[in-house]
């Protein structure tokens, strides 16, 4: 990874960020310099954008590399379940390795009254001192602006600055295309290693598609897609649903003679909006489909229905 092979050897996992692109090449700068510190960090991203991924290489990279890394996934846990969840266990506080890192996943999810349990038992870091003598490296993620959300009233101001010392916006792969290929032959490799099956070759047709999609469902969706083409040891049959994805993204325009069809246009677009809308929704509830639906407010039934419409992703159905 740029700005970060002088500090560690690379895992598998970490050339998931590995790029030529000069968004990535500058994010991985900025980690390499914030690593080595006690400041809180907030990740900001999209889902499938890695945060959890950058968060444990943080913590590799810091002086507590060889201490616990502690993960709170506000999805899924319950108010009433939070302030027991933040104290460390009886052996977790006698373990010789230390606290560590606490990575409290999906802050945005946290409800007011989840968020004062949350500040009232946070350290303070209004000063160096105060930095250097916590108990653990906070790092947290959201893939929504929380400092709009704080101007809203949605999310606490105080809690905010608290946990915002410092923001890394991950960037969403459409606007990191150079990195696709580099990103598509990393996964392909990995995934026939692990199958024990020959490196298949994306065609110049099929890598065309690719830079067209738009990838709502970002790294991880083209390293789902990398699975699936190992899988079947050929890309080509996956080239037309490609295909359907990026005429989406372009709004699908039909010609008429010389005529385009803004009804055509405008449906297309709404159906892109609804994949996305429902692809975020099913990343928040960790594929659970009927909490997706709950969420949506439509039925079970007809998020079911939606899916085959769209093209079930990798993970849905399992």
């Amino acid at each position: 990874m740029f700005g970060l092979t002088n500090t560690m050897e690379l895992t598998s996992t970490d050339q998931m960020f590995a790029g030529c692109s000069k968004i990535v090449q500058s994010l991985n700068a900025v980690v390499s310099e914030i690593a080595a510190t006690e400041l809180p960090v907030l990740i900001i991203g999209e889902s499938g954008t890695g945060k959890e991924v950058y968060a444990r290489l943080l913590h590799r990279l810091s002086a507590r590399s060889g201490e616990n890394f502690r993960k709170l996934n506000c999805s899924i846990l319950e108010s009433s379940q939070l302030l027991k969840q933040l104290h460390f266990s009886a052996d977790e506080s006698t373990d010789p390795r230390g606290p560590g890192t606490l990575f409290i996943d999906a802050l945005d999810e946290l409800e007011l009254a989840a968020q004062r349990v949350l500040l009232s038992v946070l350290p303070d870091t209004a000063t160096d001192e105060q930095l250097d003598s916590r108990p653990f490296r906070l790092i947290s993620s959201t893939t929504h602006d929380l400092e709009s959300a704080a101007k809203a009233g949605r999310f606490r101001r105080d809690l905010y600055f608290r946990v915002a010392g410092v923001c890394l916006r991950l960037p969403p792969l459409r606007d990191r295309k150079e990195d696709i290929q580099p990103l598509l032959d990393h996964f392909l490799g990995e995934n026939a290693r692990k199958a024990n099956k020959p490196t298949p070759i994306v065609g110049p047709e099929t890598m065309e598609v690719l830079l067209s999609h738009t990838w709502p469902g970002n790294i991880r969706e083209l390293e789902n897609l990398a699975k699936r083409i190992v899988a079947l040891g050929d890309s080509r049959s996956f080239t037309d649903e490609l295909r359907r994805g990026a005429d989406r993204t372009r709004g699908n325009v039909q010609y008429f003679g010389r005529t385009p069809s803004l009804k055509l246009a405008a449906k297309a677009a709404s159906r892109q909006k609804e994949r996305e809308l429902i692809l975020e929704a099913l990343e928040r509830t960790r594929w659970n489909r009927k909490r997706a639906a709950a969420e949506l407010r439509i039925s079970y039934k007809a998020l079911l229905y939606k899916l085959k419409q769209i093209g079930s992703p990798d993970g849905i159905d399992s």
